[in-house]
């Protein structure tokens, strides 16, 4: 297995402290618990682009908080495809960040969501972590999620997911036994 990150990999990270703690609380409020909280996505010769609240930034890998996990080695990407997702995530150094994303992403998981909501989270013009690795992932032709979501609409938690499918908690398989017995 490839432990090294390739430039357009992403990593999955813990946020330590209150702002670790809130967002976990949000992401279990939605049915998304995990045991991460943040993504960024390597860019190559030692740097990283993260969202973050004063705006995307690129900064040193050592710099950034530690990776649980790597997406390395888990999508086929092309050359291509790996210098374009780069190319996008510098391009969106200096984003900003909106709060407001994070709710409309709990709105939707409860099927009540505004229009003017969902049409300020679909402008890219702002990102939490999570959208901006999905944002950088679309822009290079590689759609992550082929569930219908709307762009935009991803937590870290949803990514974590995406790289550790059929994670199925026992209550979860027994009622599945008992439903298909």
């Amino acid at each position: 297995m490839v432990t090294r990150p390739q430039p357009g990999d992403f990593a999955l990270t813990k946020i330590r402290g209150l702002t670790g703690a809130f967002v976990a609380a949000g992401q279990a409020l939605v049915g998304d618990a995990s045991p991460v909280q943040h993504a960024y996505v390597y860019v190559g010769g030692g740097y990283i682009v993260q969202a973050m609240p004063n705006g995307a930034e690129k900064i040193r890998l050592d710099e950034a908080s530690e990776p649980v996990v790597w997406s390395t080695g888990r999508f086929d990407l092309t050359a291509a495809e790996r210098m374009r997702i780069c190319y996008e995530a510098r391009s969106l150094v200096g984003t900003p960040h909106s709060f407001l994303d994070y709710a409309s992403i709990a709105l939707a998981h409860f099927r009540v969501r505004p229009r003017w909501v969902r049409d300020f989270v679909a402008d890219s013009g702002h990102l939490i972590c999570s959208q901006l690795v999905d944002e950088v992932y679309l822009r290079a032709g590689v759609h992550l999620f082929d569930d219908g979501r709307l762009p935009g609409d991803v937590t870290p938690g949803d990514l974590w997911k995406l790289l550790h499918p059929k994670r199925v908690s026992s209550t979860n398989r027994d009622l599945w036994r008992l439903a298909h017995a």
